[in-house]
């Protein structure tokens, strides 16, 4: 059945929902115990074994990771394991992988990356480090997800062992940071972590310590005593606060009703005709509340905490569900001045717990537009807000254009643009730099000196003077400018566009992330085209059916 004919895919869900996951906490330490229902599957077609996964049980690993930070303000480590005895994963599920489309492989890598990124994220920034026991075998996006926690434990048993066998067994990569984490993470030797990429078996025990591919080996009788031991002395490095209460994640507020998608904050129109969506965030509709208690009390109904809630649902949602529209055009309608009062609040209680995740969580929410393989507009108009954290979706587009003047009959005034403390900092793309730290390469200093504009209202002129915008055409050329855009956005090569797109987004240093998104998601996209992984005769569509895989040898 092909994609589009699918019902869509609900990234929303709770514990008491999960199929796949157990969590508990104990005091400053809380468990997430893989325990795949192997009729669980989020598509028909296939049987999750041996803990391997779909969407499906990554969905919920992102709401457990999700959550684990923002209601469990004690926990200060978190063990991820296995429920289910001599087996920690088998990895992605191959069947799933082999009856699927292009698109919807690419994007559940691109979810799974992003996921294990959050853990990473939460460890370093967060300060609630996860821990790996591996109780038994560890293989392909299993040994993946080890390798985003901090410190892995294995036990010793002659059976355990962790692998990365897809090249060997399946003609793929590891498609969830493997190859990459091996070598800029854990530093393995390359001539080692070669040998290790092309043994389907893995390896085990001594040498899988000595080669560093895990932290620690101990005997199954001891790993649940250890890596409690190593988790209680990891909780009780943490900066969390272990008397504070947290904050529910309540089911979030969503409505679909033909082709309007709508939030309390948010609003996506489609046009299908076009390929585009069209997004509008509303601002807040009233001053901040005075101080950290207000922020407590309003929980998941402050407004920055709420935005980032709904976008993030949003993005994920055109991303999985709506392949076709190829264009996301973002405006924004509110107040700058209150979008500015709220930015200054999330700035000077920067440091305190809850506030550090609401930041946290709109940089992992921006960062999902600057890895998304769509076209990205901003259309900044008078009555917008794009102002510190609203800005940030015009930094972060391929294009934004900013209306110079004001439209007959239209009473409001001239559309403006403001910086506010959080655009030199607080949301780093995944170079690691600010979205105007990329945007002028070039000129490093000219970001010092915009900070002389911080809080003022910037015209047309003055947004294209600070280097903000792309383009600034008044009322007369306006709507064909903005047309002429998007109807030849959309006559181009959606492959052509991704790759460009993919390649321009990330000038700068790289990092883990960019070498992810960019390097390997590159060449997974390739390879999951090629007919040697998925052709008639490739080894993802030959994977247990005992006959062999038919290569076309040729290196290209």
């Amino acid at each position: 059945m092909p994609d589009s004919d699918r019902a869509p895919v609900d990234f929303r869900t709770e514990p008491s929902k999960y199929k796949h996951w157990r969590l508990s906490v104990d005091g400053p330490v809380a468990t997430l115990a893989m325990d795949v229902r192997e009729d669980g599957g989020l598509r028909p077609g296939y049987e999750l074994k041996l803990n391997s996964y779909d969407l499906g049980v990554d969905v919920e690993l992102y709401d457990a990771v999700q959550r684990l930070r923002f209601e469990r303000p004690e926990v200060g480590a978190v063990i991820v394991t296995s429920a289910k005895e001599r087996i920690f994963c088998a990895g992605a599920n191959i069947r799933m992988l082999g009856q699927s489309s292009h698109g919807w492989k690419v994007n559940f890598c691109k979810f799974t990356n992003e996921t294990r990124n959050a853990i990473e994220e939460a460890t370093a920034e967060s300060r609630q480090v996860y821990l790996c026991a591996v109780n038994g075998p560890c293989a392909g996006g299993g040994y993946e997800l080890a390798l985003a926690t901090d410190y892995i434990i294995m036990a010793d048993d002659g059976n355990t062992s962790v692998a990365l066998p897809e090249v060997p067994l399946l003609a793929v990569l590891p498609g969830t940071g493997g190859l990459t984490r091996l070598v800029d993470k854990r530093r393995v030797r390359r001539d080692r972590a070669d040998f290790f990429c092309t043994l389907e078996e893995g390896i085990k025990g001594r040498r899988a310590l000595e080669w560093g591919l895990v932290d620690e080996l101990v005997p199954r009788s001891k790993l649940d005593e250890t890596v409690r031991r190593r988790a209680a002395e990891a909780a009780s490095r943490s900066d969390r606060p272990a008397e504070a209460r947290g904050i529910t994640l309540p089911p979030l507020a969503r409505t679909l009703e033909g082709d309007r998608i709508a939030y309390p904050h948010v609003t996506c129109e489609i046009d299908r005709e076009r390929r585009v969506a069209e997004v509008t965030v509303t601002g807040p509709a009233g001053a901040p509340p005075a101080g950290l208690q207000g922020i407590h009390e309003l929980g998941c109904a402050f407004w920055p905490l709420a935005l980032a809630r709904e976008l993030d649902d949003l993005i994920l949602h055109l991303r999985t569900n709506e392949e076709e529209i190829g264009i996301w055009v973002f405006r924004t309608a509110g107040s700058a001045d209150l979008v500015e009062a709220y930015d200054r609040l999330l700035a000077e209680h920067q440091g305190e717990w809850l506030v550090r995740e609401i930041r946290l969580f709109l940089k992992r929410t921006f960062k999902r537009l600057d890895v998304a393989s769509r076209s990205t507009f901003a259309l900044i108009e008078p009555g917008s807000c794009f102002a510190g954290t609203l800005l940030e979706l015009a930094l972060a587009a391929d294009r934004s254009y900013m209306l110079a003047g004001t439209r007959p009959g239209d009473g409001r005034p001239p559309a403006m643009a403001r910086l506010t403390e959080l655009n030199f900092g607080a949301y780093p793309m995944p170079n690691g730099l600010a979205r105007l730290a990329s945007r002028f390469l070039a000129d490093p200093g000219r970001v010092e000196k915009l900070k002389t504009l911080i809080g003022k209202d910037l015209d047309a002129a003055a947004a294209d003077e600070a280097g903000l915008v792309t383009f600034t055409p008044d009322d007369i050329d306006w709507e064909d400018e903005i047309r002429l855009a998007i109807e030849e956005r959309a006559a181009f090569s959606p492959d052509a566009l991704t790759g460009m797109e993919a390649s321009l987004r990330f000038g700068g240093p790289e990092t883990i992330e960019t070498k992810i998104f960019g390097r390997l998601s590159a060449w997974q996209n390739w390879i999951f085209q090629r007919p040697n992984a998925v052709g008639p005769k490739g080894a993802l569509q030959v994977y247990g059916t005992g006959r062999r895989s038919d290569f076309d040898r040729r290196r290209v």
